[in-house]
């Protein structure tokens, strides 16, 4: 058993205190912080404040009981063999295989439906510390040379490379500065792809954006001889992602001005690119409403939209008519449509019903065939394939049962598994269920609990959320929480305003003006947890990333009361400044413009690292990030660190982990994803006073300090 944490205040790094203060819109707004927003990589002094900084949590958490066996039980409920979706391009089948417990999956493919499957990229094999991932990939339209790219230590920043799938050779392309791009093949010898300017010498992880382009490139070629194929320089802020249809002869140009669903669609005819070139006509413009491509048959066009359907609608057009002329093919319901594709003579729709999925297969014509049947509180994913072809994948999960693959025939609704995990774990010791509570304003949110069955009485409990950018949060399998729940800890995810779980009226009511919207609604999640004998008193932990850091940092300055334990991670925390780094002017679609006096007030109101509340109370909390974060850069993770550890908000530790060689989360390998998980359950367990079950040889479960005696909480 590891070494009691020993009550006292902690001492914390001394960080130099600026003298930064600006006038905003009337207003003096202090940043004393913000020499911390430079380059980790490339200022010493940054350097020695995270050198600092991981001594002392580092030595914090080796005092944490618990610590190890979370990370013995993560590592075991990970070690299993889990398979990726296959894709089926020409007569092969592609698609990701993991043992256990490789840092990185590798990609493997196999001749027909029972050939047998060979390794064909190992990225556990490109950088000793496993922080090289294989990051997407895309084989050509026969199957037989395959686009991949490369992810070195988490960043954004993309290599993209090609081979050939016969021999496994590398084929002599190295494509650099690609972001945010997909990969789309024009025929077997080319290939289009989403770029960048490459951006000044040292500044790769902190410049903005701007400027993405669709270019061309030729296999065999050098980069420099790639071809321009779409581009607004006029408009730099302006995004642009190429599809091109399973039939080969159109592609798509679909452009965005930032996060929301809102795009401009040109269409450009490969048949005619001898004589007309890349020439690109537009078929939606205005950045009004989502517009998300499905395929082409023949001369119609399938799309996704929620043009005059909040809860989106598919349909179709004549595209050798001189004007597009949209028409319905499945009208919206009462179930947002999450996705679709056209399988065979069939389209394939999900839905999401309260944040879990259901699907059905249509006619072309949009008449209904049958429904999919899948688990009741689960996750389906895939449902790829051709037309022509009707076979196609999905995987099921939920929050225990991790993914199982199977393989449907659109045409005569036979399902089979594909590939079924072999567990560590009987998924039927725990129970899921779902509740609905209210928010601050009566709007009724849907919860996801889940925990051991025998879990009766109230237990600490660690509540996820996220809230923005559209994103819906449905059932899914993690190691790391199963690793908690294995404990005797309860956990719960809430689908608050922000996402896009009941479609874009959901969306809209959490974000920009709206969102105060989803701190309410985490805050009222607490609320319910502790008044209905969910958690126990003084048990509650959240925990949330990304978008979901900055709600933990601001429900956190708002509700101290609430929360007795806090993980946020790689969290955006400066909301007067997020505009100005890498892919933060995107965000401008939820959060607002801090240059615009209106947003800016609503920005300064709940901008975690403007509002912490010194002269009050906090709970333990620990923030995560990465040195090569450069999606939210780490600056934002630092500032509030070190804002929140020079404030009086009391005694419990308020620590930052900052791990190297890693980014925004994508990429992790396997070893260090464990790590981190065993350190940030330890840290809420040992606040919340959840017990771990006793390792061999205790003779009682570890016990947290904390849940000894009230005076070190």
């Amino acid at each position: 058993m590891n070494a009691a944490v020993q009550p006292g205040p902690i001492a914390y790094p001394a960080t130099e205190r600026g003298t930064t203060v600006e006038t905003q819109f009337g207003e003096q707004i202090a940043d004393p912080y913000r020499w911390l927003e430079n380059d980790v990589r490339t200022d010493p002094k940054v350097a020695e404040w995270v050198a600092a900084q991981n001594a002392v949590t580092d030595a914090y958490l080796d005092t944490l009981p618990g610590r190890d066996w979370f990370k013995g039980k993560i590592a075991a409920l990970m070690n299993y063999e889990r398979f990726g979706v296959p894709q089926k391009y020409g007569s092969r089948y592609f698609y990701t295989r993991n043992t256990g417990l490789q840092n990185q999956s590798p990609l493997y493919v196999q001749d027909g439906l029972n050939g047998e499957r060979r390794v064909l990229l190992d990225p556990n094999t490109w950088a000793q510390d496993g922080a090289t991932a294989l990051s997407g990939w895309r084989p050509s339209p026969d199957g037989s040379k395959l686009l991949y790219m490369v992810q070195d230590g988490g960043t954004d920043w993309m290599i993209i490379r090609a081979l050939d799938v016969a021999t496994g050779e590398k084929i002599d392309d190295d494509i650099r500065w690609a972001k945010f791009t997909g990969l789309s093949w024009v025929g077997e010898d080319g290939f289009l792809y989403s770029r960048f300017p490459e951006p000044e010498k040292g500044q790769d992880f902190q410049a903005l954006n701007y400027n993405q382009a669709v270019y061309y490139h030729k296999l065999g070629t050098p980069q420099s001889a790639d071809q321009l194929v779409y581009a607004t320089p006029d408009h730099k802020e302006r995004g642009h992602g190429a599809a091109v249809t399973d039939d080969g002869r159109w592609a798509f140009i679909v452009s965005s001005l930032g996060t929301d669903s809102k795009y401009e669609v040109h269409a450009i005819d490969l048949t005619q690119r001898a004589a007309k070139g890349w020439a690109a006509r537009p078929l939606v413009t205005g950045f009004d409403n989502a517009w998300n491509p499905i395929d082409v048959i023949g001369n119609t066009a399938y799309f996704v939209t929620n043009k005059d359907a909040p809860r989106y609608r598919i349909v179709k057009t004549d595209l050798s008519a001189a004007t597009p002329n949209w028409t319905t093919v499945v009208a919206e319901g009462e179930q947002p449509i999450d996705g679709a594709s056209i399988i065979g003579d069939k389209l394939v729709v999900t839905y999401l019903k309260d944040a879990t999925t259901r699907a059905a297969v249509y006619t072309l014509d949009g008449k209904p065939q049958k429904d999919i049947a899948l688990g009741e509180l689960g996750t389906a994913g895939g449902f790829g394939g051709r037309a022509g072809d009707p076979e196609t994948f999905y995987t099921f999960t939920s929050f225990n049962r991790p993914g199982t693959i199977y393989r449907l025939d659109v045409n005569t609704g036979a399902t089979t598994p594909f590939a079924t995990p072999t567990l560590t774990f009987d998924p039927d010791r725990f129970t899921v269920r779902q509740v609905f509570y209210p928010s601050k304003d009566g709007t009724k949110i849907p919860m996801f609990i889940a925990h051991r069955k025998d879990v009766t009485r109230p237990a600490p409990t660690l509540l996820y959320g996220y809230g923005g950018f559209d994103v819906s949060l449905t059932p899914g399998f993690s190691a790391t929480r199963m690793a908690w729940m294995e404990a005797g800890g309860v956990f719960a995810l809430a689908n608050i305003r922000g996402g896009g779980e009941y479609g874009k009226a959901w969306h809209d009511g959490g974000r920009l003006a709206n969102k105060q919207n989803v701190f309410d609604d985490f805050a009222a999640a607490g609320d319910w947890l502790k008044a209905n004998g969910v958690t126990t008193p003084g048990g509650l932990s959240i925990e949330g990333g990304s978008n979901g850091g900055l709600l933990v940092g601001a429900v956190t300055n708002q509700r101290p009361d609430l929360v007795d334990a806090a993980h946020a991670a790689v969290g955006v925390m400066d909301m007067l400044r997020f505009d100005r780094w890498t892919a933060g002017r995107y965000w401008v679609d939820d959060y607002g413009y801090p240059s615009k006096e209106a947003d800016f007030k609503v920005l300064r109101a709940y901008s975690p690292y403007h509002n912490i509340r010194s002269g009050t109370d906090y709970p333990a909390m620990l923030v995560t990030t990465a040195d090569t974060d450069d999606r939210v850069v780490p600056g934002h993770s630092f500032k509030y660190t070190a804002a929140l550890q020079a404030a009086d908000v009391g005694d419990k530790p308020h620590l930052i982990r900052i791990e190297t060689r890693a980014g925004h989360g994508s990429g992790k390998p396997t070893d260090k994803a464990i790590q981190e998980g065993a350190d940030v359950l330890a840290f809420l367990a040992h606040w919340t006073g959840l017990a771990m079950p006793p390792a061999p040889g205790d003779a009682e479960p570890i016990m947290s300090p904390a849940n000894r005696s009230s005076t070190q909480r």
